[in-house]
């Protein structure tokens, strides 16, 4: 699995807001609801909802976020870690 750099920023800067917002315990629930989901999608790349085109979309327990990957040539890309209610589809040229 690959997350493409830009995801990565997302993660981070959702973690750091749930840390100044709330607290860091809620901030590690939130990075550790994303490993569970980046573990299962990896293992069963169908269970993501088909979202624009080759893309899909897992729904993040518990948090108003969603996990938008492809598979590419048999590798896992994480091209998002999108809020639900946020600039829609603004990843959409993410490779």
């Amino acid at each position: 699995m690959v997350i493409v750099p830009a995801a990565l920023a997302e993660l981070q800067d959702a973690a750091a807001y749930y840390a100044a917002q709330v607290n860091a315990d809620l901030a590690r629930a939130f990075v550790d609801e994303f490993e569970r989901v980046a573990k299962l999608v990896s293992s069963s790349p169908q269970l993501g909802a088909v979202f624009r085109g080759d893309q899909r979309r897992y729904f993040l327990r518990r948090f108003p976020y969603s996990a938008i990957y492809q598979v590419v040539q048999n590798e896992l890309r994480v091209l998002a870690i999108a809020h639900q209610k946020r600039r829609p589809a603004y990843w959409s040229g993410r490779k």
